[in-house]
């Protein structure tokens, strides 16, 4: 068979829920085929594309240029969009992925890279969305009447490396996104290079580094990376182009510090990514009692330089000394250094940590930034290297003190949220709290993702993957809430679009063994056995005794309860090194079939633990007890949702035999 190969535009659309419908409403879904079919015809002959093949409710389309193949989509979602404001019922939804690449065309067939790729980018788009690779985008970008989002960097099925996607901003959705529109600069702040001649002082360059983030993000015209996203670009020999790409920022500051003494130097250029130009650049050669004097003329000069308006009270902000000490502004910036490296699993201890920052509230007990990080890290650590009791009181003074002397800070009003969440299941103060945090910092990334988690927990599936998306817009390289998007899918009762998204990121993060292990139980839960076997063997290379007590569990799922209850009797005999919680070891018991002793067990976490049920309670190991009256008066009087929306597991999965 001829083989001709030539570069092409690649669509890829599916209808949102077509498989659902067609077991539940099969002329119905029947319906809405023909109908995206009678859409299709005309606009394909309109924008000279054609239609290669249809697979199930999705088409595989091909145009000859980007351009043609965009205004077709445009073209097709505006249909689409006004036979739907027709109908009352039996709206039409379809997601659209674009592409660019070189293709193989086999007997009118083709075939490709190019292909595989536009496949796994049209799930990125929203119902009645858009998204286009960046090779399509390139393509594009110069059509000024054209709007775009940037979502960074994707990790695709396939794809050795993240590939940058945009969405196509439609005209009707500009007022239902709170991010279209005209979008504000995205600045991605790179880690400050320590050129002291002290090595030490590699803490003050990284320290430096997150409060020049956290200055920045207080301009609502701008939206800055957040630091876990650019901690990976550290000594990275990629170009500030091929950095800012990847991280979908249109601007790049980067610059180097030096520290002798009193003495502080300090460079910074700002350098457009689009033209590689230097938009700004400036030496600093101050006392280091300046330093914070160099933070607001750095925030300044890029504000101007962007064209980004500062509103009187953003100029009152960056004039303020947040301390009069240095030495305590040195403290806490080690404490900010050695906090961020251990929640990344560093090797630092809590009480290297914890006495940073309290030496830094020590020198000066006015000074709020320690007093919020500390009460933050508390809780972060909380159940796993310290107790509740001993964490929870102590994060809700200092963080009462951090509001008290800076009622406008979103890092207090973050750590608040979080408390109210995870320290007094407070559902509603910490909506309000984390509501407040992002509207003073709306780059704030770790506000949206505890706000994406606690929807998630409350059941708010379609909120929740808003504020998580929000999270990884300005922090995209952030593992957390791609895991918590990934929850969302799954406990929402999708649990092939979780497995889609956790194969993307086991690339990517291949020593995750937080990856791994959902795949594991995806895979049992979709009897897909061999697959289950090789998450499982991921996760046993990294953590050894985390990969057996998963194990464990598995096996009894498939019926054969042993190694299970053999790890129980070494819990209860307390030599399991790991951390576990006392609803995961109620989780067990009730997989098990010793019900009873689950719910002594979470009776107990309830008044005596770290309450951490509100955590666990979605996992499919409580389903064996879902709808015992006592697991449900839990739930009631911690007020979480007492249904789900996913089938509940049978148990035990008898489809394979359990020894093998």
């Amino acid at each position: 068979m001829d083989t001709t190969r030539r570069l092409a535009a690649i669509v890829f659309t599916d209808i949102e829920g077509y498989t659902a419908l067609s077991h539940s409403d099969e002329a119905g879904a029947l319906r809405l085929l023909k109908e995206q079919a009678r859409i299709v015809g005309p606009m394909l002959e309109l924008h000279r594309g054609r239609q290669v093949k249809s697979i199930g409710d999705g088409l595989l389309l091909e145009f000859s240029n980007v351009l043609d193949a965009l205004e077709f989509a445009a073209d097709f979602q505006r249909h689409i969009h006004e036979r739907n404001a027709r109908e009352t019922t039996g709206l039409l939804r379809v997601r659209v992925g674009l592409h660019v690449g070189d293709v193989n065309d086999v007997g009118g067939d083709i075939l490709g890279d190019a292909v595989n790729v536009a496949s796994r980018i049209e799930p990125l788009a929203e119902p009645g969305g858009i998204c286009v690779s960046e090779p399509a985008y390139l393509h594009l970008r110069d059509q000024r009447a054209l709007r775009w989002e940037c979502l960074g960097p994707k990790s695709l099925k396939g794809l050795a490396s993240p590939l940058v996607v945009y969405r196509f901003v439609l005209p009707w959705s500009m007022e239902a996104s709170p991010t279209t529109g005209t979008q504000p600069p995205r600045l991605a702040v790179l880690p400050l290079s320590n050129i002291s001649p002290d090595p030490q002082d590699e803490y003050f360059a990284q320290g430096l580094t997150e409060e020049l983030i956290s200055v920045l993000s207080q301009i609502r015209g701008l939206r800055v990376i957040s630091r876990t996203s650019v901690t990976s670009y550290k000594a990275s020999p990629k170009t500030v182009g091929q950095v800012g790409r990847e991280l979908g920022a249109s601007s790049v500051l980067e610059g180097s510090v030096r520290k002798a003494g009193p003495r502080l130097r300090i460079t910074m250029q700002l350098i457009d990514v689009a033209t590689d130009e230097h938009r700004w650049s400036q030496s600093f050669d101050r006392n280091l009692d300046d330093v914070f004097a160099i933070q607001a003329d750095v925030a300044q000069q890029t504000a101007h330089a962007l064209r980004v308006e500062l509103v009187e009270s953003e100029r009152q902000a960056l004039l303020e000394r947040p301390t009069a000490s240095m030495d305590a502004y040195q403290a806490y910036l080690q404490g900010v250094d050695r906090a961020r490296r251990n929640l990344d699993r560093g090797p630092v201890a809590d009480d290297e940590i914890i006495g940073y920052f309290e030496k830094a509230i020590r020198l000066d007990p006015e000074f709020a930034a320690p007093y919020s990080h500390l009460g933050n890290y508390l809780i972060a650590v909380m159940g796993q290297s310290r107790t509740s009791k001993e964490t929870i009181p102590k994060a809700r003074t200092l963080i009462g003190r951090a509001l008290e002397l800076s009622p406008s800070s979103s890092d207090a009003h973050t750590a608040m949220g979080n408390l109210a969440m995870q320290g007094d299941l407070d559902w509603s103060l910490a909506e309000a709290e984390l509501t407040k945090a992002i509207q003073l910092n709306p780059s704030s990334s770790y506000a949206h993702s505890w706000f994406g988690f606690l929807l998630c927990t409350l059941q708010r599936w379609g909120d929740a993957k808003g504020r998580l998306r929000a999270a990884l817009e300005v922090d995209p390289l952030w593992l957390q809430p791609q895991l918590t998007l990934a929850d969302v899918e799954w406990f929402s009762g999708s649990p092939t679009g979780a497995i889609g998204m956790l194969e993307n990121l086991s690339r990517s993060y291949p020593e995750s063994t937080s990856v791994w292990a959902r795949l594991v139980f995806l895979y049992l839960g979709q009897r897909r056995f061999e697959e289950m076997d090789r998450a499982s063997y991921h996760v046993l290379t990294v953590d050894a005794s985390r990969g057996r007590h998963i194990r464990a569990i598995v096996q009894a799922w498939l019926g054969d309860p042993e190694p299970l209850r053999a790890w129980l009797q070494a819990w209860e005999a307390g030599s399991v090194k790991e951390y576990v919680s006392l609803p995961i070891a109620a989780e067990h018991y009730g997989l098990l079939g010793q019900v009873d002793h689950a719910f002594e067990l979470l009776e107990r976490e309830e008044t005596e633990g770290d309450r951490t049920l509100w955590f666990h309670y979605l996992s499919p190991g409580f389903d064996p007890v879902r709808n015992d009256p006592r697991f449900i008066a839990i739930l009631r009087r911690a007020n979480l949702p007492l249904t789900l929306d996913r089938p509940l597991q049978s148990f035990p999965l008898t489809a394979r035999d359990p020894r093998t």
